[in-house]
């Protein structure tokens, strides 16, 4: 069974920085793609930042230039490091393992619990 357990979220001010984690188990996790995503409540869940199995990288235009996405293949963990933070960004961050069909980038697994990443001053 695929879990994912994402820490480090938190309040943060505007301009700030904070690095997400995620950590995954119950798969083989160098072989797959891995994403991070974000949700506001009332709107849908938004695909911000992807990671190849060769660490080939993608960002939202909203977020690029801003985060980083990266990997540990030996803690099974994908970060993000978000920089110039904004009130925007605010909403849960979820990672997840990405398959691709047709074109089209989805999440593969059911959702972990997320973590909650505030932007205020």
């Amino acid at each position: 069974q695929v879990q994912y357990v994402a820490s480090g979220g938190g309040l943060e001010r505007p301009g700030g920085s904070l690095r997400l984690s995620c950590e995954a188990s119950g798969m083989i996790f160098r072989v797959h793609a891995m994403g991070w995503y974000r949700q506001v409540p009332g709107k849908q869940r938004e695909l911000v930042a992807r990671i190849s199995s060769d660490g080939r990288t993608n960002y939202a235009d909203s977020v690029k230039g801003r985060f980083t996405i990266s990997r540990d293949n030996a803690k099974n963990t994908v970060y993000l490091q978000m920089d110039s933070l904004q009130p925007e960004d605010t909403a849960v961050y979820y990672c997840n393992r990405l398959v691709e069909k047709a074109g089209v980038v989805r999440p593969f697994d059911t959702w972990g619990q997320g973590t909650l990443v505030t932007v205020s001053s």
